[in-house]
């Protein structure tokens, strides 16, 4: 066996037990939870609050807020010569919101988190159990004590 097929399969090993730790798994699993909850707070944002936000401010279409740099650029039969240049901060206000709502969200589970693990150290030790000598010294005194 060459000395680089030696390093490639200790590499591989130590990848292997890498993965086959818990942590690598449970970050892999809140990596997939997160990205599905992005999702989900995504179309909060986008069909739900931006859609209400809309009737309040009398109809506004927030994607479609934008500040045009240059106009786009057609020819005689219609077609785009060149596109329109545009920042478009209507969809950066709606992705601001949604990360707050992520954000949120975090928080109040992190919160809950903190809270139970307060509680639970909260809870009051047991008391210390009485060592060999003084549970000796009180047979004593209950002894003499019945014999008076």
């Amino acid at each position: 066996m060459t000395e680089l097929t030696k390093k490639a399969t200790g590499f591989l090993a130590e990848f292997r037990q890498f993965i086959a730790r818990g942590n690598v798994l449970d970050m892999a699993v809140g990596v997939i939870i997160g990205g599905a909850f992005g999702k989900i707070s995504t179309s909060l944002v986008n069909d739900i609050l931006m859609p209400l936000l809309s009737l309040l401010t009398g109809g506004t279409d927030f994607s479609q807020w934008q500040w045009v740099l240059r106009e786009a650029v057609y020819d005689a039969g219609g077609s785009e010569v060149r596109a329109a240049v545009a920042i478009h901060y209507g969809t950066f206000l709606s992705t601001i919101l949604d990360f707050l709502i992520i954000a949120f969200a975090v928080f109040c589970l992190i919160k809950a988190i903190n809270r139970f693990h307060r509680k639970k150290e909260a809870a009051p030790p047991p008391p210390p159990q009485p060592s060999r000598e003084e549970v000796l010294l009180t047979e004593i005194r209950d002894l003499l004590k019945e014999r008076t």
